[in-house]
């Protein structure tokens, strides 16, 4: 668990990487720590919910659009199966983690039927779920591997969501939900902590947007912003194993 107070820091503050939010979260994605039995077993449970909301939203029209954009991204899986592609939920074939991401999690939104958690912000964490089962395809992992991610991507954002109000600033819940997203593959890939401090920081930076689509004249968007925050997590983390670096401190 992280007590970290979020404050901003002028810019010739002396402020060392280590006490960056950013980096304490890379530190928990990064920790061995085992899963208990009792927590897998309802990671499992959020992985059945998800899968169950989204074949009752099949036939709704963003979820149509949606899957429709992603069948235009097909992956020809290598001969030696890593990089293989993800599966868009209930359609054959392999397609890029980020698109299969990106159709599965409006599937899973559409409706608001799946898992709630409510503090200072709002929040349906199993939105983390769609971004790291498309990744965990792609990149072959274990299911043990996968129960990790998901523990740490819903850990990260239940304690943001704790922590930080997001709505009072105008901001939407999706900003919870790229870092904790990255956070998530992070640990499925053991990935180091820089990789992870790198990626979170992307993914907030680019998922932080304004609660106008919860307001006002509400469009079908309210379902494809959970999704793009778990396309960008993705994006991001591919970027950050590649070198790229973030702005940072980036909640500070």
């Amino acid at each position: 668990m992280i007590n970290h107070k979020v404050r901003t820091h002028r810019s010739a503050e002396d402020f060392p990487i280590e006490e960056h939010l950013a980096h304490k979260i890379a530190q928990i994605a990064v920790d061995p720590v085992e899963v208990p039995e009792q927590t897998a077993e309802m990671i499992i449970n959020r992985v059945i919910d998800n899968a169950a909301v989204s074949a009752a939203s099949v036939t709704r029209r963003p979820v149509t659009t949606a899957r429709a954009q992603a069948l235009r991204h097909p992956v020809a899986p290598p001969a030696d199966g890593v990089g293989a592609g993800s599966q868009v939920f209930g359609v054959n074939g392999a397609y890029s983690p980020e698109w299969a991401a990106w159709a599965n999690g409006v599937a899973v939104r559409e409706l608001d039927f799946h898992d709630t958690f409510l503090a200072a912000e709002y929040s349906h964490p199993g939105d983390n779920i769609p971004p790291l089962v498309a990744v965990s395809q792609h990149k072959g992992v274990s299911g043990r591997d996968l129960i990790r991610g998901l523990a740490t991507a819903y850990e990260v954002q239940i304690d943001l969501v704790r922590g930080i109000s997001l709505h009072k600033h105008k901001i939407d819940h999706v900003a919870h939900l790229g870092p904790s997203a990255a956070a998530g593959i992070g640990t499925m890939l053991g990935l180091d902590v820089d990789t992870i401090y790198q990626a979170v920081g992307q993914a907030l930076h680019l998922t932080t947007a304004t609660r106008q689509s919860r307001k006002g004249q509400i469009s079908s968007w309210k379902a494809y912003a959970p999704a793009l925050a778990g396309k960008v997590a993705i994006e991001a983390v591919d970027r950050a194993m590649r070198g790229e670096g973030a702005p940072s401190p980036i909640w500070e």
